[in-house]
């Protein structure tokens, strides 16, 4: 069985990633969608609300399955017999970061392999901190983000 990660944030899950998600379920027979805890970044939704709109937002996609993590990410993978880590690409930047990223983990594990699955043009501007910033000054995101993310945002900001 082909396992893969997809690691992130995910704070919020946007349209933009669940296309990466959705096309690399097409690629692996298991696809394990990893929010990291990232305190560092302070996120608006806690690890536990994270993992709750990941698993809504997935439902349908019977390969995947959702698992947070704190600690490396090739130490992860090992922990869940993933071969592979798939990360979406968006602009130049984050070639720039990921690549970056990919080296150190070849480093660390180099039987984990990294692939890349380009952003189509109507996400390539799409991220959630774009998305959270238009949710918190009341704009609506409806069209860039899962159904459960809208309505947890617009909870989110309601109570603000």
């Amino acid at each position: 069985m082909k396992r893969a990660l997809i690691p992130g944030t995910f704070d919020p899950i946007t349209s933009g990633h669940f296309d990466v998600i959705a096309r690399a379920s097409q690629l692996f027979d298991e696809i394990i969608v990893a929010p990291a805890a990232s305190i560092k970044k302070s996120p608006l939704f806690t690890l536990e609300q994270r993992v709750a709109l990941i698993e809504e937002a997935t439902r349908d996609l019977p390969c995947v399955k959702v698992a947070s993590f704190d600690g490396l990410l090739v130490d992860f993978a090992k922990e869940m017999g993933a071969t592979a880590v798939v990360k979406g690409l968006r602009a130049i930047t984050d070639f720039e970061y990921e690549f970056q990223m990919t080296a150190m983990n070849y480093q660390l594990s180099p039987e984990l392999e990294t692939v890349f699955i380009m952003s189509p043009p109507q996400y390539m501007y799409l991220s959630s901190s774009i998305v959270r910033e238009i949710a918190q000054m009341g704009g609506n995101v409806e069209q860039f983000v899962p159904a459960c993310v809208n309505r947890a945002l617009k909870e989110k900001y309601a109570t603000k």
